[in-house]
């Protein structure tokens, strides 16, 4: 077999990351990137690894001991989290308002158990009572739940009140928190979260390859009384306890560029201030969302528990989203997405998240998703919609955000 010759030198499109992820990387997270490879256990990175782990700390907003980037992407994170807490014949609840709750259940059933569900309509969160009342009859052992819905544009509004109800059963609450971490209002410890796990290339905005995931002692202490290891080696976080614990010996090979990239993108969430940064996200989200609204579209969620960095827009009657989220590729290098699961084709999802959630970025995806819209014939007036969002941005009761880049 010959080599080949034709594979020319890499190119990629320069795009405006506005889907539900990846988003666009801070220039500083690149350039961290490119610094030199040390080894997995050099003392120099051993020290880099208490040091991301004390950020994930100050973004998560606990004092978890147990706070890691796992080695992968989100949904390792996720893996890790139920493969771990979740041991043959528990009887885990999980949410059906979303399409990640499906995963959640997938996950829990190769842990070995037993699936039970609360459900919401897609696009709503989950309603406290439906929960309570599910929580008497079924006593789950553990209880899940999405604080933002990636795939609806919903964010969970009732953390606190869901997981008083879960621990007053005995049960173990995991979040997804995913689409949220870094960018909107997320509070570990004060909430009563026992395990929360997330994706570095959402609003933290570092590519994927290694993925923040918290436990509390609670959470630990189940796992450390398993009666059977879990069924995962690379994920056991017995075994890994040793590399990111006091230890730090070997299990596997860290992916090491990614580590000092999620560095860079905690150093830049402590630098703005992650109140701040939670701020920022709505601001510039709720810009988005006003231009949407005044252009003639509908948002998905109502405003109650709409999720600043992932916005769920309805596609006009008589629209092929897919042609749209194609043409804004294609005319201006545009990323956006669609829907997924009970909203394939109904949705457009809009990123607004870490680098992305930019005055300027925003407003030039609102010229261009307008522009294809009427193109296509829909009733949209684009003129009124960057207005809306120029004047949301521009609001006197809001801390002034640059509209250029």
């Amino acid at each position: 077999m010959q080599a080949p010759t034709d594979v020319a030198e890499l190119n990629p499109p320069e795009r405006t990351l506005m889907g539900p992820g990846p988003s666009d990387v801070h220039p500083r997270v690149l350039r961290a990137m490119s610094t030199p490879l040390v080894g997995h256990l050099d003392p120099a990175f051993l020290e880099l690894m208490d040091e991301v782990q004390e950020l994930l700390r100050y973004t998560f907003r606990t004092n978890n001991q147990w706070t890691i980037p796992v080695s992968g992407t989100g949904s390792a994170a996720m893996e890790a989290a139920f493969a771990n807490i979740v041991e043959p014949g528990d009887t885990v609840l999980v949410p059906t308002n979303g399409y990640f709750g499906g995963r959640m259940a997938s996950m829990s059933e190769r842990a070995g158990g037993e699936v039970v569900r609360v459900g919401a309509p897609w696009g709503e969160p989950l309603d406290p009572a439906d929960v309570r009342s599910v929580m008497r009859e079924q006593e789950p052992d553990v209880f899940a739940f999405v604080h933002a819905e990636t795939s609806t544009g919903a964010l969970q509004p009732h953390v606190p009140e869901l997981t008083e109800i879960a621990h007053e059963h005995g049960a173990y609450v995991v979040a997804d928190c995913v689409t949220s971490l870094g960018g909107v209002e997320l509070r570990v410890d004060e909430w009563g979260i026992d395990v929360a796990y997330s994706g570095a290339q959402k609003c933290l905005s570092c590519p994927p390859g290694a993925s923040p995931l918290t436990l509390n002692d609670r959470a630990m202490e189940k796992i450390h009384g398993r009666d059977e290891p879990t069924r995962s080696w690379y994920l056991d976080l017995g075994l890994l306890e040793g590399y990111w614990g006091g230890e730090r010996s070997y299990h596997h090979t860290a992916p090491i560029t990614n580590v000092y990239a999620m560095r860079e993108a905690l150093r830049l969430v402590a630098e703005e201030g992650i109140e701040e940064r939670w701020r920022r996200h709505r601001r510039v989200a709720g810009a988005l969302k006003a231009g949407v609204r005044a252009m003639g579209l509908e948002m998905n969620a109502d405003d109650e528990y709409w999720l600043p960095s992932l916005n769920a827009v309805r596609v006009p009657a008589g629209i092929d989203a897919g042609e749209i989220i194609q043409a804004v590729l294609d005319g201006y290098d545009i990323e956006i997405a669609g829907g997924l699961g009970d909203l394939a084709g109904e949705i457009f999802r809009i990123g607004c998240m870490g680098h992305s959630a930019r005055p300027g970025k925003v407003l030039h995806t609102l010229a261009a998703l307008g522009g294809e819209l009427e193109r296509a014939g829909a009733e949209v007036d684009v003129d009124l919609g960057i207005g809306a969002a120029r004047r949301r941005l521009a609001q006197a009761d809001e801390q002034p955000v640059p509209v250029d880049e």
